[in-house]
């Protein structure tokens, strides 16, 4: 009795924590996961110190990757492209497969989103045209939402906009407070090349770090969201998804060894054109959270695999 007591306490507290899953994307040699962190407490205040202000209030739970896409994930996306006859052709730079996958212009990330969200079998977040031109959702379009002409609501895949990136960035959900780094701090990161040690990021080095080596994790677990690549948002600069061709956020600074600790806090957004590819703006990519049934399969194999390690035990 207290082994299904302790369990089902377990289970419960699975469900209200979130479980951190990957998805799997690709197949074969061109199959590749995306880890996600869960984003919870809904309907958070907004902070109201950095920029834009206010920023960071999210009315409904989410994931969002813990890290930065790494090159090799943009590689098998567009190897498995063409196989299924409709080539991505993205381009990126090339430093290594798992440094962050920068050179992506936001077109391009975009692009590499609807893929995402296509090749599991939902609706594409962006609209391009058959020459492949961007274009907003209009109303009459399935999934047409009017506060946000970028975004369908049915895909299961996004850029992350301005509030979804800087609460997984900045916001703690134990202490309800903003932070004024990606490092659970408001003293800012120690610069360093490469690591995963709480406090540190890269930033003012000759170069990005592996994604999965990108500095000490934030409150909600993700890595490199202060230094590393600087990161698309899905949001316009000017906080309105209707314009095809205005400058879009960009956030969380660079390595640069110019790049300066205020440039990779809560105080600073920048900018840039979409169909630019800068070479220090990489991608992170958001989901909606899974249906209930899918967590419920996944937390049935944790309990599953508890019950039968306990039953050893006792047996023993």
């Amino acid at each position: 009795m207290n082994r299904l007591l302790f369990l089902s306490a377990l289970s419960a507290h699975l469900i209200c924590a979130g479980v951190s899953q990957a998805d799997t994307f690709g197949s074969g040699a061109n199959s590749f996961d995306i880890d996600f962190a869960t984003i919870g407490n809904p309907g958070n205040v907004a902070d109201t110190t950095g920029r834009p202000n206010p920023a960071g209030s999210v009315p409904y739970g989410y994931r969002i990757g813990k890290y930065e896409i790494p090159e090799d994930a943009i590689r098998k996306a567009n190897a498995q492209s063409v196989l299924d006859g409709n080539a991505l052709e993205i381009t990126l730079d090339a430093r290594g497969p798992n440094k962050p996958a920068t050179g992506v212009s936001w077109f391009e990330a975009a692009k590499f989103v609807n893929w995402l969200n296509t090749s599991s079998g939902f609706t594409p977040a962006y609209k391009f045209d058959s020459a492949g031109n961007f274009d907003v959702w209009h109303p009459g379009d399935s999934g047409y939402t009017p506060n946000d002409l970028f975004r369908n609501s049915l895909a299961r895949y996004f850029l992350p906009s301005m509030d979804e990136w800087y609460k997984a960035a900045y916001y703690d959900p134990l202490a309800s407070h903003y932070w004024d780094y990606a490092t659970g701090s408001d003293s800012a990161p120690t610069p360093v090349p490469f690591g995963t040690l709480d406090g540190t990021a890269v930033h003012q080095q000759g170069g990005p770090a592996d994604v999965m080596l990108a500095g000490g994790k934030s409150p909600y677990g993700t890595v490199g969201q202060a230094g590393n690549a600087l990161e698309w948002e899905e949001t316009e600069f000017d906080l309105v998804n209707d314009s095809v061709g205005a400058l879009r956020g960009t956030r969380g600074g660079d390595w640069f060894p110019s790049v300066s600790a205020s440039n990779i806090s809560c105080f600073f957004r920048g900018g840039n054109l979409p169909d630019r590819n800068p070479i220090d703006t990489g991608i992170r990519i958001v989901s909606v959270i899974p249906e209930p049934g899918a967590i419920s399969l996944s937390l049935l194999g944790i309990i599953l695999t508890l019950a039968q390690s306990n039953r050893r035990r006792y047996d023993a």
